[in-house]
């Protein structure tokens, strides 16, 4: 099996690729990524002398680019690549409809004119908007997103839909739940928080830091899309979410326990705007489908992440000599951040991070 995977050099993608290349001996990958600020070869560097994983630089709203991809046969494409942060595309939405609607477009032409045997998109449960306190997500809820980059997540999930139904293609569309685990870019929630309280520096948390996730760890959501890619019926959408729901304040919380730091840093900061209060997924039709369920607890799993994070201080330096600096800067200075210690040089007890969405 040969599989084109956009955006493998980011967080999902990367765990991705590393699972599927331990998992099926006779998968092969071809990973094209940009290599934007959250693209980091480093998350790779384990599997990068594999001879069944291939990189290729480029951007997937770029025709060129993807048709280089295309020159060979390949049975499936999985797209991952996406701007992906909420706090960047209310800053400025240009390059999420670039990336997130017309990088589908691009990817999905080159696709149907190729003939390849499955697509598969990976989305989010922010396309869905906001619940209330009671109820779940299902495949059948009407799309509301709220912030511009949940409207380019559902507007390339509509994309996706129209090519099975116009073209015929075999599609697949997955929205998942919040993601944690190693490799995750800080600026989400958990390996932000991580890294804050491992230095002792302020936490910042939105508002009254009672906003609802649903957690899932990286590896049960690469499990749940390799049965997707394998087994999952044309045109479905598939929901993925770890029934774990817990608010931001909780886990922020949970995070400074398994440091040993004090709650005092907790700092709460000005709300964002259009911020969903509460989401969960039922997962239902995917675990009836094609028996998949979650098998990593949150309290593990965090646990796990935490200590990924202490281990890896080389890969949390790497990190911060790049964008990312700078984008701190603009989203916590103006909250009221104290950011003297940003560029401190992580210790051994060091953290690094890719965990999931503030919210």
């Amino acid at each position: 099996m040969r599989i084109l995977v956009t955006g493998g050099a980011g967080f999902i993608g990367s765990n991705f690729i590393r699972h599927m290349l331990s998992a099926r001996q006779d998968c092969r990958i071809l990973n094209l990524d940009a290599l934007t600020y959250a693209g980091n070869l480093e998350n790779l560097s384990d599997v990068s002398q594999d001879p069944r994983y291939e990189f290729v630089r480029g951007d997937i709203a770029d025709p060129e680019d993807v048709g280089r991809c295309f020159s060979g046969s390949l049975d499936a494409v999985i797209n991952f690549a996406a701007e992906s942060h909420v706090d960047r595309s209310i800053e400025d939405s240009a390059a999420f409809i670039r990336t997130n609607v017309t990088g589908v477009q691009v990817l999905l032409e080159a696709a149907r004119k190729q003939g390849v045997k499955r697509f598969v998109q990976v989305s989010t449960d922010e396309v869905y908007g906001s619940l209330g306190p009671q109820g779940r997500f299902r495949e059948t809820t009407a799309l509301a997103p709220n912030s511009p980059y949940a409207a380019s997540k559902a507007a390339a999930d509509l994309l996706v839909r129209s090519y099975h139904i116009t073209h015929q293609m075999d599609v697949v569309t997955t929205r998942c739940s919040n993601n944690y685990g190693p490799y995750q870019f800080p600026e989400k929630l958990i390996p932000l928080m991580i890294l804050n309280a491992v230095e002792s520096r302020p936490l910042p948390v939105y508002g009254d830091g009672l906003y609802t996730r649903d957690w899932i760890h990286v590896e049960d959501h690469c499990r749940a899309l390799e049965l997707v890619l394998e087994k999952g019926r044309a045109g479905a959408v598939y929901n993925i979410g770890g029934d774990r729901e817990e608010q931001n304040l909780q886990v922020v919380r949970r995070i400074l326990q398994a440091v040993g730091r004090s709650e005092e840093l907790i700092q709460y900061v000005q709300d964002r705007p259009g911020h969903d209060r509460r989401y969960a997924i039922d997962a239902s039709l995917i675990r009836s489908e094609l028996s998949w369920r979650p098998r990593v607890p949150f309290e593990e799993g965090l646990q796990q992440t935490v200590r990924w994070y202490q281990s890896h201080s080389q890969w949390v330096q790497g990190v911060r000599s790049g964008d990312y600096v700078n984008y701190y800067r603009r989203m916590y200075e103006k909250r009221g951040e104290t950011l003297s210690a940003l560029k401190k040089p992580a210790t051994a007890q060091g953290t690094a991070g890719q965990g999931s969405r503030q919210g």
